[in-house]
């Protein structure tokens, strides 16, 4: 099986999608969980509707897809703004 063929299984954007959400559970700091919804996407829209794409073609959409998958968890995740909390007393001062 080429390449072109593996790719158009959506169990192996499923798989791609499970490896990575195991990496965002070792790596915590919500690194590769854009990447592994995008790669659920995908799974989704080679199950839901078989893409007849090109192997770049598919690579240039789910990097798309994980940049907005990227900035939704940046903004989903994001502090709110003078969250920042400033201490002046340390813990020996009487």
């Amino acid at each position: 099986m080429d390449i072109a063929n593996l790719m158009s299984q959506w169990w192996v954007w499923m798989a791609l999608a499970l490896a990575l959400g195991i990496l965002e559970v070792l790596a915590p700091g919500f690194i590769f969980l854009g990447f592994a919804l995008s790669a659920f996407l995908m799974a989704l829209l080679h199950a839901v509707l078989p893409l007849a794409l090109s192997v770049s073609a598919k690579i240039a959409l789910f990097a798309g897809l994980s940049l907005l998958g990227w900035y939704v968890m940046r903004r989903f995740f994001q502090g709110t703004k003078g969250s920042v909390r400033f201490i002046d007393d340390d813990v020996n001062d009487g």
